[in-house]
């Protein structure tokens, strides 16, 4: 294993695996900076926002218009995504407006199952992911952490899987690690990306020394005091917990082991 490799995804090759999100900043400037600062090759952007924004007048349109300027300025790589769709029908429909309105086929699948935590409702998830993966679309799927239903979503043609690490903008982090390794361990091949609940760049170091390949956050950067140094921080976290994991973390023990040896001879300088 290659320290620093990169990531692939579909036919594109990443060097950053910092994947960020775009809602919520104070500004667009703020948002272009905070982009800059991350590193991150790919920025996700919501359909239903731009749809809102077009048909609004005067300054909502400005700053819709500021908004998009942005993104396209950083050269990062679109995911749009299906937030706030209810059914497999309603998310179709929207990834298949999101591929002619920003002219790609990469798709984040969000499809809500539950209004309190917004959890996924697994069983559309799996059916518009079918119709789409059938479509053509590279399907990056927003999912729980179940791992049957990760199964089924790869069954069915997703080749990258985003499990979150608790509900999306709660600031938990990682809630079930042990759910998350079960997933490593038992899907090797698949790209799992850590997306939602991140809270602190602790949070991401973790996710990336459990080995995932990548980690999608926006809250915990756009809604700290100061986004662009928060960004630069997540930045250097999960670049240090990729190196972790492929360098290897020492195994844990249950009692203490000397680092200083006790018997034998003590060198002489």
């Amino acid at each position: 294993m290659t320290i620093n490799s990169t990531l692939k995804l579909g036919n594109a090759e990443l060097t950053s695996r910092f994947f960020i999100g775009t809602a919520l900043y104070p500004s667009p400037q703020v948002l272009s900076d905070a982009i800059a600062a991350s590193g991150a090759e790919v920025v996700t952007v919501s359909l239903k926002r731009q749809l809102g924004h077009s048909g609004s007048q005067g300054a909502s349109s400005a700053a819709s218009n500021d908004f998009y300027a942005s993104i396209k300025a950083s050269g990062a790589r679109l995911l749009p995504n299906t937030a706030g769709c209810r059914t497999a029908r309603e998310a179709i429909t929207l990834a298949q407006m999101a591929r002619e309105v920003f002219g790609t086929n990469w798709i984040k699948l969000e499809v809500v199952g539950d209004e309190y935590t917004l959890q996924p409702d697994p069983f559309e998830l799996v059916t518009a992911a079918a119709q789409l993966t059938r479509d053509g679309f590279e399907v990056f799927p927003y999912c729980t952490d179940d791992l049957v239903s990760c199964q089924r979503l790869l069954d069915v043609g997703c080749r990258i899987l985003m499990p979150w690490g608790a509900p999306i903008g709660s600031g938990q982090g990682l809630i079930n690690p042990y759910a998350l390794r079960t997933l490593r361990s038992r899907l090797p091949d698949a790209v799992l990306v850590v997306d939602a609940g991140i809270g602190s760049p602790s949070d991401a170091a973790e996710a990336m020394e459990l080995g995932f390949d990548a980690v999608l956050l926006n809250s915990a950067v756009a809604l700290a005091h100061d986004p662009v140094v928060m960004a630069r921080a997540f930045k250097l976290a999960i670049e240090a917990g990729r190196l972790g994991y492929e360098a290897g973390v020492m195994a844990k023990q249950d009692m203490a082991v000397a680092t200083t040896p006790v018997t034998g001879q003590p060198f002489v300088l």
